[in-house]
């Protein structure tokens, strides 16, 4: 037994089909251009009140930390240590949330797991 489309329904399914293919390729397109465009994009981020200050390409290439003098004690390497982690870690933070806010804008808040 076959089944049987109301009449007008004939191909329909193949247009709707091709259009749902051409909207995802044309997403991927825009999810790409956003990629490349955040992996060119620097952001700075400040730490430890200003003391540090971090340079990071959108494609987490970290570029330049920028010290102030005050910072440094030759006495009190490790809490150095812990004020360029922190200022790092926020760096990595603050690239995370533009990438996602700048992939919401593209995919609508659908989210691709291992995309991006």
């Amino acid at each position: 037994m076959r089944a049987r489309l109301p009449q007008g329904y004939a191909n329909k399914g193949a247009q709707n089909m091709n259009s749902m293919v051409k909207q995802a390729q044309k997403m991927q397109e825009d999810i790409q251009a956003v990629q490349e465009q955040l992996e060119q994009q620097e952001f700075t981020e400040t730490a430890a009140g200003g003391m540090i200050e971090l340079t990071m390409t959108g494609g987490r290439v970290l570029k330049e930390i920028k010290l102030n003098p005050d910072i440094v004690d030759k006495d009190d390497i490790e809490g150095l240590q812990d004020i360029i982690i922190a200022g790092v870690n926020a760096m990595i933070q603050k690239v995370d949330e533009e990438s996602a806010k700048e992939m919401e804008k593209v995919t609508g808040g659908v989210s691709f797991p291992g995309l991006f």
